[in-house]
């Protein structure tokens, strides 16, 4: 059988996948990579899946849970941005390995952008000559039920530096989805960029609205600049590292080209990807 492992398999995308892959036919021998398998065995006892433990941060579990990998799954960990400590060396082990391809989960514009760790990641693998296969997803809509929650919650705020910029999203159920079909039909998408996107290009102004209208309380939309943003979250003991990614992803926006919204969600899938209004209608419990 055709090994896969799929990293950051507890997190959203990775469970994301995993789900998305119990309803195709397939025979792909699936490796959830967790640190620790007791909670991930809870997590999906009702998945036909089997577990290896691995960590981003201990190189020494790298060679272990690559052996015999024919495919894998790859995310970075929002908290790891050192590529050459961590990265580098976890591609020299899958080349080593003998992995035959990795799906990596990108970002939308990344060739445009040297500065985000996902564009280094992208030229070591394309340097190691494994065949790949980049995901460029566009702005995750469950960002509003993790990192903007509480805020969303507490204050009925969407609290950010992004002024007017606009956004394209995509549902991670959509990324889910798009990868299980990747990985089940790997011939296909050998040395191939997909950027995914939702058909909806929003400003954070507009995303108050739809929230509003679904929810049925008023959501407002606050854009403080950059010191204040800063000096907020710090008062809210969040990393200051999260903050600058935070400031990174949202503020910088402002300054560059409306990004487009792409069809591959509907190529990929044959179907037509998750609007916004059907996210927050989902999610209505987590979002109130």
């Amino acid at each position: 059988m055709t090994k896969v492992l799929i990293t950051g398999a507890t997190g959203n995308v990775g469970t994301a996948v995993i789900q998305a892959l119990s309803f195709l036919r397939h025979d792909l021998e699936i490796f959830a990579c967790v640190r620790t398998t007791n909670e991930a065995q809870l997590k999906f006892s009702d998945q036909k899946v089997k577990f290896i433990e691995f960590d981003f941060m201990n190189l020494d579990s790298y060679k272990p849970a690559l052996a015999n990998c024919d495919l894998l799954f790859l995310l970075r960990p929002p908290q790891i941005s050192d590529v050459n400590k961590y990265f580098e060396p976890l591609i020299a082990a899958s080349l080593k390995a003998g992995v035959k391809h990795i799906v990596f989960l990108s970002v939308q514009g990344v060739e445009k952008s040297k500065i985000i760790p996902h564009h280094k990641i992208e030229k070591l693998i394309v340097a190691s000559r494994i065949p790949y296969t980049f995901l460029r997803p566009a702005y995750f809509m469950q960002n509003f039920t993790t990192t903007l929650r509480p805020d969303l919650i507490k204050r009925k705020l969407i609290y950010l530096p992004a002024g007017n910029a606009k956004f394209t999203l995509i549902d991670i159920r959509d990324i889910g989805t798009v990868a299980a079909n990747i990985l089940t039909n790997i011939s296909e998408h050998i040395n191939k960029s997909y950027e995914l996107t939702s058909n909806d290009c929003l400003t954070f102004s507009q995303m108050a609205i739809a929230l509003s209208n679904v929810l049925g309380i008023n959501i407002r939309f606050q854009s403080p600049n950059l010191i204040r943003f800063f000096m907020t979250k710090r008062s809210e003991a969040m990393p200051t590292m999260q903050i600058l990614v935070m400031i990174m992803l949202h503020y910088f926006p402002r300054f560059q080209k409306e990004p487009a919204t792409s069809k591959w969600v509907e190529k990929l899938t044959g179907r037509q990807p998750i609007s916004f209004d059907k996210f927050v209608n989902d999610n209505k419990e987590l979002l109130e």
